[in-house]
C-alpha cells in the first residue's frame, strides 16, 4: 500500500490524496461503502460500481461465523468471493466486542448526543451478557446457533489474512462514551497490548506483505488518553490508522485534532462508523482520509433519502403522487428513472426494489459527497463549498 498527499488545506489538517493497493487506488478523502457479510445490502457489486464506490468494507466477526473464513479463502479471497475487483476493507471484530459486552441488552452505541448522556444508566457486570472481554480476548456466543467462540488478536489476524482484503485493522476494545476515565484508561492498555500482538501475528502471516495492517486509536473522550494513544500506535509503524468512537457526537472535531495532530501526517487515516453528510466536512477538515458507516443502506431500507436540503422520509403521505424524482440534479440511476411516488408505492407495498433503488440513491448521495469535498480541497474553495452545503442542508 502507498499513500500520496497531493493537496493540503491551508487552514485545518485536511488533505486530498490517493491510496493505492493491489487491487486499485482509492481517491481521498473517500467513502467506504460498507458490505458486511460480503455483500452491500441489497445491491450487486455492478451497481456499487455504478454509484462511484472505490472500496468496500466487510466484517471479520460476521465472516467468521458465516460463511467462515475457510470458504473465503478457498474462493480466492474477499473480493473474488463476492465478485468485486477493486480495494477492500476488513475490519477487526473489535466493535462486536463492545455491542456484545458493554453495550448488549442497552441502547448505548459508541457514539451518543451530549443531552442525551443523562437518559442512560452505566452498564453493569452481568452473567447474562453473550461476550466476556479479558486481557487476552474475547470469549462470545454465536447469535446464530448459541455456539461459544474465543476471539483473539492472533485470530482476528488469522481470520483477515485468510479473508485477504487489502487493508485490514488491529484488534481493539471499542468501549462506551459512558464509560470513566479509570475504565478508558484500563483499556487503552488492552487495546495497545492487543496492537502490539495483532503485529507480531501479521507480520508471521503476511510474509509477502500484500496486506496493510492499520492501528486503531483509542481513549474515548479523554484528551491525555487520546493523545496517549495516537503517540504509542504511531510508534508501531502500522501502515495507516483507524480512530475509533466512544465519544459524543459534538465532540468529533476535538477528537480528531486531538489525534491527527501527532499521528504521521504521511499516512492515512480511516474514521470510524461515521456517515452523517455533516460529519464528513468535520472529518475531512481535521484530518480523516477515509469514512465507513451502515447508515446511508440502514436509513434506506426504512424509507429514508438523504438530499442537499435534508432527509426525505417517502412514506410521508405528500410523496403517494409526487411524480418528481427523490432529488432534481441527482444523476443517480434511480433519480433518472424513478419518481418519488414509485418509491412511495414501493415501500408501501413491502416491495424488496424500494430498498434497493433507496440504497442507491443513499450511497450515491455519501460516495459523491466526499468526492466533491476531496474536488473543493483540489480547488481551493473547500471554506466556500462548505459553507454553501451547510446553508441548505438541515440535520433532521
Amino acid at each position: 500500500m502507498k499513500f500520496k498527499i497531493e493537496k493540503k488545506l491551508a487552514r485545518g489538517l485536511g488533505r486530498a490524496g490517493t491510496i493505492s493497493t493491489p487491487h486499485g487506488e482509492i481517491n481521498t478523502p473517500a467513502f467506504i461503502v460498507v458490505g458486511t457479510k460480503a455483500t452491500v445490502k441489497s445491491l450487486t457489486p455492478e451497481q456499487v460500481t455504478s454509484i462511484g464506490a472505490e472500496a468496500v468494507l466487510a466484517n471479520t466477526y460476521h465472516l467468521f461465523l458465516e460463511p467462515g473464513p475457510d470458504l473465503v479463502a478457498k474462493s480466492g479471497g474477499l473480493g473474488r468471493f463476492m465478485n468485486w475487483s477493486g480495494p477492500t476493507f476488513t475490519d477487526s471484530g473489535g466493535f462486536q466486542v463492545f455491542s456484545l459486552g458493554a453495550g448488549f441488552d442497552s441502547s448505548l452505541t459508541k457514539f451518543v448526543n451530549r443531552d442525551e448522556v443523562e437518559n442512560y444508566k452505566k452498564i453493569e457486570n452481568s452473567s447474562a451478557r453473550p461476550a466476556r472481554v479479558d486481557d487476552d480476548g474475547v470469549n462470545f456466543r454465536s447469535p446464530l446457533d448459541g455456539a461459544e467462540h474465543r476471539f483473539t488478536p492472533e485470530s482476528s489476524m488469522e481470520i483477515q489474512y485468510q479473508l485477504g482484503a487489502d487493508i485490514i485493522f488491529t484488534f481493539d476494545e471499542c468501549t462506551s462514551p459512558l464509560h470513566d476515565h479509570e475504565y478508558h484508561d484500563k483499556s487503552l492498555a488492552r487495546t495497545h497490548s492487543w496492537a502490539e500482538r495483532s503485529l507480531l501475528k501479521h507480520q508471521k502471516l503476511d510474509k509477502s506483505g500484500e496486506q496493510s495492517l492499520w492501528g486503531i486509536v483509542q481513549g474515548g473522550r479523554f484528551q491525555d488518553l487520546r493523545e496517549e494513544s495516537a503517540r504509542k500506535i504511531s510508534e508501531l509503524g502500522f501502515e495507516g490508522f483507524g480512530i475509533g468512537g466512544s465519544y459524543t457526537k459534538e465532540e468529533v472535531n476535538e477528537v480528531l485534532v486531538w489525534v491527527n495532530n501527532i499521528l504521521p501526517e504521511e499516512k492515512p487515516r480511516h474514521l470510524l462508523g461515521i456517515g452523517e453528510p455533516l460529519d464528513f466536512f468535520v472529518g475531512v477538515e481535521n484530518g480523516a482520509d477515509t469514512f465507513d458507516c451502515v447508515a446511508p443502506t440502514r436509513m434506506a431500507r426504512n424509507g429514508t433519502l438523504q438530499t442537499r436540503v435534508g432527509r426525505l422520509n417517502i412514506l410521508n403521505a405528500r410523496y403517494r403522487d409526487d411524480l418528481t424524482p427523490v432529488e432534481d440534479g441527482c444523476l443517480c440511476y434511480t433519480c433518472k428513472k424513478y419518481s418519488r411516488a414509485y418509491l412511495a408505492h414501493l415501500f408501501r407495498a413491502r416491495e424488496m426494489l424500494g430498498a434497493t433503488l433507496a440504497s442507491i440513491h443513499n450511497l450515491y448521495f455519501s460516495v459523491n459527497l466526499v468526492k466533491k469535498i476531496r474536488q473543493s480541497i483540489l480547488d481551493n474553495n473547500f471554506e466556500e463549498y462548505k459553507l454553501d452545503f451547510l446553508r441548505h442542508y438541515k440535520n433532521t
